[in-house]
């Protein structure tokens, strides 16, 4: 290895000069895939690209002194910045409708009809925790990225809400005209009491939430790219089984692992100012994100989709179902 050492400083910089090369080191020979225990110069290309298709002066040679070389493709390296603009933008960045802090770009899929490609996320993240009859969101909403509290602007749009599922939290406000009706006369009655105290009737929500999910149409294809930071592109999806291993790429803790230990639950969500929501069908793992992971898309260890994370606490993090998240979506990986 020391004569491999000297080799890569005398010779290293050449190589590191073609186009294609993005960086040289120590390894051992690959043959059709799986490695040798033949020592050599590994050579790091954005792409592997046919020697007739090069510059003769883009070919790596063969090998270098009397030590062989191993061309490896590992794609355009780049500064894992997950708060900054980034254009393509990947999965796994920061993210967030116009009125909130930020969250995560969870992945790029398509629309079931169109095959037209959007953003996945939350709908918190991305829809401002709309239910979807309120001024909370609106279908053409501005989605910054990065996120307003990673310094996204006006400058930094990224596309424009498309749809989403509205949130139902346990107990809404109610809005049918005898509700109503009655809250104005309780409150007349109040004033005269209580001048400084008011009633509001609430609707109880029987029916849980399945998903947080809302879909962004990009400004243009070119604005965002298929791939997930640190993961790569999504390769399908998988049902959730308990003591699954799985990761996920936010933007807050970048790629983290865990292990899904409920599935099937039904979960009582805090849901800040809207107060409290409850989700049926959820996936419970071990502790795995942290606010402004929300988004993120929970992943097994052959890169296979199986959730959308967006909640969790110090000790465990919640995930929708990838299944329930794409049908009420209508979308597609």
């Amino acid at each position: 290895m020391e004569k491999l050492r000297r080799l890569l400083k005398i010779r290293g910089l050449s190589l590191l000069s073609k186009d294609n090369v993005v960086g040289v080191g120590m390894g051992y020979k690959h043959v059709g895939g799986v490695p040798t225990d033949k020592v050599s110069l590994v050579v790091l290309v954005k792409k592997k690209v046919p020697a007739p298709d090069l510059n003769p002066k883009q070919i790596i040679p063969k090998s270098v002194g009397t030590v062989r070389t191993d061309v490896i493709e590992v794609g355009e390296v780049r500064l894992l910045q997950r708060r900054s603009r980034m254009r393509p933008a990947p999965g796994g960045v920061s993210i967030g409708h116009y009125k909130v802090t930020a969250g995560t770009l969870g992945a790029i899929v398509a629309d079931k009809k169109t095959g037209q490609p959007l953003i996945l996320s939350n709908n918190h993240v991305l829809a401002n925790m709309s239910e979807g009859n309120d001024d909370r969101a609106s279908i053409g909403d501005p989605i910054l990225q990065p996120g307003r509290y990673d310094g996204g602007t006006d400058d930094d749009i990224i596309g424009h809400l498309e749809r989403f599922v509205g949130i139902y939290r346990s107990g809404e406000e109610a809005k049918c005209a005898v509700a109503q009706g009655l809250e104005r006369l309780a409150n007349r009655i109040i004033k005269t009491i209580r001048p400084k105290y008011s009633l509001k009737i609430y609707k109880t929500v029987d029916v849980p939430n399945l998903v947080d999910a809302a879909l962004a149409k990009p400004v243009s294809a070119e604005v965002v790219e298929k791939s997930i930071l640190e993961v790569g592109p999504v390769k399908g999806m998988t049902e959730a089984q308990v003591g699954m291993k799985v990761k996920k790429s936010g933007r807050t803790s970048g790629l983290s692992f865990g292990e899904i230990k409920v599935v099937g639950a039904t979960m009582k969500v805090a849901m800040g100012d809207i107060g409290y929501a409850y989700f049926s069908d959820q996936i419970v793992t071990t502790a795995m994100a942290q606010p402004g992971d929300s988004g993120s898309l929970l992943l097994d260890e052959n890169d296979r989709a199986v959730g959308l994370i967006s909640a969790g606490s110090e000790y465990a993090s919640m995930a929708g179902t990838i299944s329930n998240v794409l049908e009420m979506l209508e979308a597609t990986l």
